[in-house]
């Protein structure tokens, strides 16, 4: 899988969590504080991975900064991304099964080691839902995006 991998700040679980990628397989594309030219503004770096995901070439993003917060709310800003944030693996597996999340959002500061392997564990376990609730709920976010409230 391609993912794309934006971080504002080049730390160790930023670090950490491209080489699990690489490690599970993964076609890692860096973003921000983890390419040398890249610019590390979280807004920039997590539009960029984002704008990835949305035109097919990658197939998910991980985007990261300080919170997590600023990096999922730029993402969210791209029309057909699904960015979430999850602080442990339980919020992880749910926004890929109910909300068929296509971008994970990480904290820099609250992601230890243990929890990058335990959310990274559910995120890629994690299977988005086919019930029919569920599907109305992403088929109206999906709606949102074209600025439409109608099915």
């Amino acid at each position: 899988m391609r993912i794309s991998v934006s971080s504002d700040m080049d730390e160790p679980v930023a670090r950490s969590l491209v080489a699990a990628l690489r490690e599970r397989g993964h076609e890692v594309r860096p973003h921000g504080a983890l390419r040398p030219d890249g610019d590390p503004q979280w807004a920039v770096c997590s539009e960029a991975a984002a704008r990835e995901v949305a035109d097919g070439t990658a197939d998910q993003a991980v985007v990261c900064c300080w919170t997590g917060t600023g990096a999922s709310i730029a993402a969210n800003k791209v029309p057909g991304v699904r960015a979430a944030l999850c602080t442990d693996a339980y919020t992880a597996d749910g926004a890929r099964r109910w909300n068929d999340a296509n971008v994970l959002a990480l904290s820099l500061r609250l992601t230890s080691q243990p929890l990058l392997t335990e959310i990274l564990d559910a995120w890629f376990a994690g299977a988005p839902s086919t019930d029919a609730e569920d599907r109305q709920n992403v088929d109206r976010v999906r709606l949102l995006d074209h600025g439409k409230t109608r099915m």
